[in-house]
């Protein structure tokens, strides 16, 4: 796991604490798809199996995991990249 730092500015972000999956990778792909290539976005989930899903998803899709942390109150923050075309 990569931790954050203070440079680590997302354009977009993403609150699917509430969600379940598969819902959680939905909304995120879904999220991503609405940004231009290179930008970013910060997801912020909980619970074990979101936390091992959408990364690994994400990967799939070709994009890229910059950053990922967990607070104490289990809130995992995600900064993903978006992939340039193929």
């Amino acid at each position: 796991m990569v931790p954050m730092t203070n440079s680590d500015v997302a354009d977009r972000v993403l609150d699917i604490t509430g969600e379940r999956c598969p819902m959680t990778f939905v909304r995120t792909r879904l999220a991503l798809d609405r940004l231009a290539p290179g930008e970013t976005l910060l997801v912020l989930l909980k619970g074990d199996e979101p936390r091992r899903n959408v990364p690994l998803s994400a990967k799939a899709l070709g994009h890229e995991v910059l950053a990922e942390e967990q607070d104490a109150a289990g809130i995992t923050r995600l900064l993903l990249r978006k992939r340039a075309p193929r």
